[in-house]
């Protein structure tokens, strides 16, 4: 247990294909569990080795992004089939029946597009840790205080359960503080919000959803992630794809302040908002007419659901 908290999980492993160099914590949370009975741990397991037998294995996905990863899993089961990004792909579906068919958890605020208009170009901070990413108060408040000292704009998303066990509340020094260039509400359209021409940089929890939705929006991350798989997703962004910056799970607000001057206004930001907008173009190549998403989405329709 005390390789958890003495620095090993710090260790760099050379020996994964393609991935040279990634620490222990950069592996999905439940790897790190004590008991190997544990259902997290099992369950991923399980799925891996179903692998050769699926008929076919869908990935929301894009070839050029994750090819790396996906070759040594095409060598388990040739139909795997990488159609991604989803929500791009959705431009292809015309059924006025799915406009009311929605996944978010939470009610949407719309009006903070109204407010995003009234921002500059690439100036705004977005903040949304996910539908159920929970933290400290101690976190949330580091969080807000690091906000509110760059002196920057931003939209945070913060629900009413972010908090374990408490209202996510700031104190009237943070909303004076912020008045008129900040705003807080509890949830929003994100695909709408990510893809507005004032958002500069998304400060996340490296969900895959989100993870996607701003690499296909040619949007730039700041990184905290809080479990399962979100911390590898992290390390792709930083490492692999080059687009983000990570913030300790020990947030302080000083860190949270310099990446996001670093990000809207630095050398660095601006090198990773370039790599975010190739990202863009290569994600809306996928899923163009001819593209490799599209081609991957019609073999799997013509192979594998016309011939049922």
């Amino acid at each position: 247990m005390s390789d958890v908290t003495n620095g090993y999980l710090e260790t760099s492993l050379d020996w994964i294909p393609e991935m040279k160099n990634i620490r222990l914590k950069d592996f999905p949370s439940f790897i790190r569990t004590t008991d190997i009975n544990d259902v997290m741990l099992n369950y991923p397991i399980t799925e891996t080795e179903a692998i050769p037998r699926g008929l076919a294995v869908i990935l929301n996905t894009f070839d050029v992004l994750e090819q790396d990863s996906v070759k040594p899993l095409l060598a388990m089961n040739p139909n795997i089939f990488a159609i991604g990004p989803l929500h791009l792909m959705q431009q292809y579906v015309h059924d006025d029946r799915l406009k009311n068919i929605g996944s978010n958890l939470w009610k949407e605020d719309s009006s903070c597009i109204d407010w995003l208009d009234t921002k500059d170009p690439g100036s705004v901070v977005y903040v949304n840790f996910g539908s159920i990413t929970i933290m400290t108060k101690e976190q949330l408040i580091e969080f807000g205080w690091g906000l509110a000292n760059s002196k920057k704009d931003f939209l945070w998303i913060t629900r009413p359960d972010i908090v374990g066990g408490d209202e996510a509340m700031m104190p009237l020094e943070f909303v004076e503080e912020t008045r008129g260039r900040g705003m807080v509400t509890s949830w929003c359209h994100q695909e709408e919000v990510i893809r507005h021409p004032t958002i500069g940089v998304f400060l996340t929890h490296n969900g895959w959803n989100s993870t996607i939705e701003s690499i296909s929006s040619g949007v730039s991350t700041i990184c905290w992630s809080f479990f399962a798989k979100q911390q590898t997703n992290c390390w792709y962004c930083c490492v692999k794809w080059g687009i983000g910056m990570e913030i300790d799970t020990d947030v302080k607000r000083e860190e949270v302040e310099a990446q996001v001057r670093e990000m809207l206004d630095g050398k660095k930001g601006m090198m990773m908002k370039n790599k975010a907008l190739e990202w863009k173009k290569k994600a809306e190549d996928a899923i163009a007419i001819g593209g490799s998403s599209y081609h991957n989405f019609g073999n799997f329709v013509s192979d594998f659901l016309l011939k049922k």
